[in-house]
């Protein structure tokens, strides 16, 4: 896609200190995309050096999503200072253990982040993006929701929740304008790979490849072309999809 395609529009990335969320970072960049870039307020030194890293106009925004109304807040606050095109719904928490070992106040804080701050960064941004008659909100479902993993329940859950929120935010704003559409990845190489798996990484490694289609990983490069074409215009008569990038399952 030419470099250029997202000029003049202002897209917000969610986890954007993740490995996911950079490579969506330099895509939408040098599409000529604005860039707020959020994650944790604790991690704002390293914030404001991927701001630096991504160019003129890039900046970091540091919230806290488990804390709804306040995300929600400062959000629309940064909205009403510098309009946002683009939505990016990227961060996630995601655990590996048994459905047993699971609080529900573990469920929870999954479902919050995961999910319920989706639809507040969405609530926050929908009265601009209705206002200027044009938005592009793209969120994260999971190839988990396939079935075929253990271990991830709070996580899962959380997914299909994603899920219908995309469908149901797509048919009510669309007719604003508005495209509301979900990428579903498989297994991305990133750091949350080696925090989650650790010592059995490699075993997870020949698992996933006996499994994929397309003998070789997913790399965050994969999935940020996604994201770039359904921020872009090319997209503009896809809505309400979940749309798979996972090497064939």
């Amino acid at each position: 896609m030419s470099n250029g395609v997202l000029a003049g529009k202002a897209a917000l990335i969610t986890g954007a200190l993740g490995t996911l969320g950079r490579a969506e970072a330099v895509r939408l960049r040098d599409a000529g995309a604005c860039l707020c870039l959020l994650d944790l307020p604790e991690h704002e030194q390293e914030g404001r050096a991927l701001a630096a890293e991504m160019g003129a106009g890039a900046r970091y925004v540091g919230v806290d999503l488990s804390m709804l109304d306040e995300a929600q807040r400062s959000i629309a606050s940064l909205d009403a200072e510098q309009p946002i095109d683009i939505l990016v719904n990227n961060a996630a928490l995601i655990v590996n253990k048994p459905f047993e070992q699971f609080s529900p106040a573990e469920f929870e804080d999954q479902m919050r982040v995961n999910t319920s701050a989706a639809f507040a960064l969405a609530l926050a941004l929908a009265p601009g993006m209705k206002g200027r008659g044009y938005g592009k909100i793209v969120n994260f479902c999971s190839l988990v929701l396939n079935g075929r993993w253990d271990g991830y329940v709070p996580y899962v859950a959380s997914k299909g929740a994603v899920l219908g929120l995309t469908k149901s935010l797509a048919r009510e704003l669309g007719a604003f304008g508005i495209r509301v559409n979900a990428v579903a990845p498989g297994a991305v190489v990133s750091n949350a790979e080696e925090r989650v798996f650790g010592d059995r990484l490699a075993e997870y490694n020949q698992w996933i490849l006996e499994n994929q289609s397309v003998k070789r990983r997913i790399e965050a490069a994969d999935v940020a072309d996604l994201v770039l074409f359904l921020a872009s215009p090319a997209s503009d008569m896809i809505s309400g999809q979940n749309i798979g990038i996972d090497g064939g399952w």
